[in-house]
C-alpha cells in the first residue's frame, strides 16, 4: 500500500531544483577556500586560527539561520520594510510552499541556498580576528552580527517588502549584505578589537603563499555558477530561480571582471617593486570577484571589463586606508570587500541593460534600468543604499562587539603574550604545521625571557640564540661561534647535509647534552649560552669564518 505524500511537489521543476542544489554546496565550497586564503596570508603561529573560526563560523550560522536567521530576513507576513518576524522560527510552516524567489522551487530549498550565502559573509568578516583575537568571543560575536546585522541588510535587498527591494535597488547576488556588510563590519570589529602590538606589525608577510592560491581559485570555482539562481533579486517573486541565458552572462560577467581586476592588480604591483607577485594577483582577482557579485547579472559584459580596471586601481589603492585611519584592519576586509562591493552597486547604476535583464524569460517589461539607459535615478538610488548600508553595519557592528568585548570572560582580544607566542598555540593548541616543536625542545633547555629582560641576557655581550621559526621577519642565530671552533661546526653542517640528502623538506634541530663541566658553567650564566644547531635542508659545507645569522623567511 502507497503512503499519500505529505507535500505536494508537482509544481516544482526538478531541474531547477537540482539547479539550486547543486549551486549550494559550490557556496558552501567558499567557506574552506576562505579558511585556506586566510590561513595563508597569516603569519604561520596564527594561520590555523583563521581556518578555526572561518569553519566553526560557518557551524554557528546554520543554527542561527534554522532557529530564527531566516525568518528574520524572509518571512513575508512582516511589512515594516526593516527586518522580517518569527512567523519561520524553527523553519516552522517553511516546506512545501513556493519560494519568495520562484514559484519553481519549494521554499525549503530556497532558504537552504540563502543558508549559504549567511555563512560565508560570516565567514569573510572573521578575517578581522586575525593574529590577535580570541576565538570563542568571535563566535558569541558571529551569533549576534548574524541576527542584528546581516538578516536585516538581506531583507532590505531581497525580501518581497524591504524597503530596498521596494524602492527598486539592483542588487543581484549580495552588494550590500555579503560584501559592504563584511568589509564595513571588519573594519568596525578591527576598530573595537584594537591592533596588534608593534612587533606583530613589522615585516609582515604571507607565510604559504600556495595556501592563498589555493583558497582563491576555490573561491573563483565556487564564485561563478552560485550567482546564477539570484536572478530573481532585485524583482519580483516570479522571476526565474533557475539555469537560463541570463545566469550564463553572470557568469562570463564574474570571470571577466576577476581576471581583469587580478591583471591590473599585478601591474600595478610591479610599478613599485618591480615584481610580479602572486600574492597581487588573488588580492586582485578576488577584488575583481567581489565588484561583479551585485552586477554580474545586471551589466553586459563589455561593462565588466571596466569593472575590473575600476576594481583593480581603486581596491589596490584603497588598501593604503588603514594606514591613514590607523586601523589595523590585518587581512584588508575594507579595501577589498567593502570597496568592491560598492563599485559594483555604483556601476549597476551606470550600465545596468534592460536587455540583460530580460534574458531570464520573466523580467521582459523593464524600459530602461540605468544612467545609460536614461534612468537617472538609479544612480542616486544605488548611492543611497551604499550609504545606508556601510552606516547602519558600521555602527550595529561596533557596538556589538563593544558590548561582547565587555562580558566577562569574552575579551575579544588576546593578551600580549597569545600574540607573542601565536594564537594557534594561545587558542587552539595545533598548528597549521608544527614547527613550534623546535620551539618548545629549545626552550625547554633554555626557557625564554620576556622582552624587559633582554637587556639583562645580553649584559656579557652574548647574542641571544634563537630557534628557527620562534622570532617572524627577524634573524636566526644558527651558530654560536664563541661557544663552537669552526671544525665542530663543518662537523655539523657535514651531519646535517647527510640527512638533508635524504629529506630536502625537512629541518634538522639537535641540542647538544653538556658535560658536567659544562653544566657548572652553564649554572654561572644563569643557563643563557645553551647551544642548539640548527641546520635547514638543503645545506651547503660551511668554510670559516661562519656567519653567524641569517635572515628567516616565513
Amino acid at each position: 500500500m502507497l503512503l499519500p505524500r505529505t507535500a505536494d511537489q508537482s509544481a516544482f521543476d526538478k531541474g531547477d531544483v537540482a539547479f539550486i542544489l547543486i549551486c549550494s554546496a559550490l557556496v558552501l565550497f567558499m567557506v574552506p577556500g576562505l579558511g585556506f586564503l586566510y590561513a595563508g596570508l597569516a603569519r604561520r603561529k596564527s594561520a590555523l586560527t583563521l581556518l578555526w573560526v572561518v569553519v566553526t563560523s560557518n557551524a554557528v550560522v546554520i543554527f542561527q539561520w534554522y532557529l530564527w536567521g531566516y525568518s528574520l530576513a524572509f518571512s513575508r507576513t512582516a511589512t515594516n520594510g526593516f527586518i522580517g518576524n518569527l512567523a519561520h522560527i524553527g523553519l516552522k510552516d517553511v516546506l512545501n510552499q513556493p519560494s519568495p524567489g520562484s514559484p519553481l522551487i519549494p521554499e525549503l530549498l530556497y532558504s537552504f541556498y540563502q543558508l549559504q550565502f549567511a555563512s560565508v559573509t560570516v565567514g569573510i568578516l572573521m578575517g578581522a580576528v586575525a593574529e590577535r583575537g580570541r576565538v570563542l568571543p568571535a563566535m558569541v560575536f558571529a551569533f549576534i552580527w548574524a541576527t542584528v546585522v546581516y538578516s536585516p541588510v538581506a531583507c532590505w535587498a531581497w525580501n518581497v517588502n524591504g524597503w530596498a527591494f521596494k524602492w527598486g535597488v539592483l542588487d543581484y547576488a549580495g552588494g550590500g549584505p555579503v560584501e559592504i556588510a563584511s568589509g564595513v563590519g571588519g573594519l568596525a570589529y578591527a576598530v573595537v578589537l584594537g591592533r596588534r602590538s608593534q612587533r606583530e606589525l613589522v615585516n609582515f608577510r604571507p607565510h604559504n603563499v600556495s595556501l592563498v592560491c589555493m583558497g582563491t581559485f576555490m573561491l573563483w570555482f565556487g564564485w561563478i555558477v552560485p550567482q546564477t539562481p539570484n536572478v530573481i533579486i532585485g524583482f519580483n517573486a516570479g522571476s526565474a530561480f533557475g539555469a537560463n541565458l541570463r545566469a550564463a552572462v553572470a557568469g562570463w560577467n564574474t570571470g571577466i571582471a576577476g581576471a581583469v581586476s587580478g591583471i591590473v592588480w599585478t601591474l600595478l604591483d610591479y610599478r613599485s617593486n618591480h615584481k610580479y607577485t602572486m600574492v597581487g594577483f588573488c588580492s586582485g582577482t578576488i577584488a575583481g570577484l567581489v565588484a561583479a557579485t551585485p552586477s554580474s547579472g545586471f551589466i553586459p559584459p563589455w561593462a565588466s571589463v571596466i569593472l575590473g580596471i575600476v576594481a583593480g586601481v581603486c581596491c589596490n589603492y584603497a588598501t593604503k586606508i588603514k594606514h591613514w585611519i590607523r586601523v589595523d584592519d590585518a587581512l584588508d576586509l575594507f579595501g577589498e570587500h567593502g570597496i568592491a562591493g560598492m563599485l559594483g552597486l555604483l556601476f549597476n547604476g551606470l550600465f545596468a541593460a534592460d536587455y540583460i535583464i530580460s534574458l531570464d524569460g520573466v523580467n521582459t517589461s523593464m524600459d530602461g534600468a540605468s544612467f545609460m539607459q536614461r534612468r537617472y535615478k538609479q544612480l542616486y538610488i544605488q548611492f543611497t543604499y551604499i550609504v545606508a548600508v556601510a552606516a547602519y553595519v558600521f555602527v550595529v557592528t561596533a557596538a556589538a562587539a563593544k558590548v561582547v568585548d565587555m562580558i566577562p570572560g569574552l575579551a575579544l582580544k588576546g593578551d600580549p603574550e597569545a600574540e607573542l607566542i601565536g594564537m594557534d598555540d594561545h587558542e587552539i593548541g595545533e598548528f597549521v604545521q608544527d614547527f613550534v616543536e623546535v620551539r618548545r625542545a629549545f626552550d625547554a633547555w633554555n626557557p625564554p625571557s620576556s622582552e624587559e629582560d633582554v637587556g639583562d641576557q645580553r649584559a656579557d655581550g652574548e647574542e641571544e640564540v634563537v630557534a628557527a621559526g620562534d622570532r617572524h621577519g627577524g634573524f636566526t642565530d644558527l651558530y654560536a661561534t664563541e661557544l663552537r671552533p669552526t671544525h665542530e661546526l663543518n662537523r655539523s653542517v657535514s651531519r646535517g647535509r647527510s640527512r638533508a640528502d635524504q629529506s630536502t623538506t625537512r629541518t634538522v634541530v639537535k641540542s647538544q647534552t653538556p658535560s658536567p663541566k659544562d653544566k657548572d658553567d652553564l649554572n654561572e650564566k644563569d643557563n643563557h649560552d645553551a647551544q642548539v644547531d640548527v641546520v635547514s635542508a638543503p645545506v651547503e659545507p660551511i668554510n670559516p669564518p661562519v656567519p653567524t645569522t641569517v635572515p628567516v623567511r616565513h
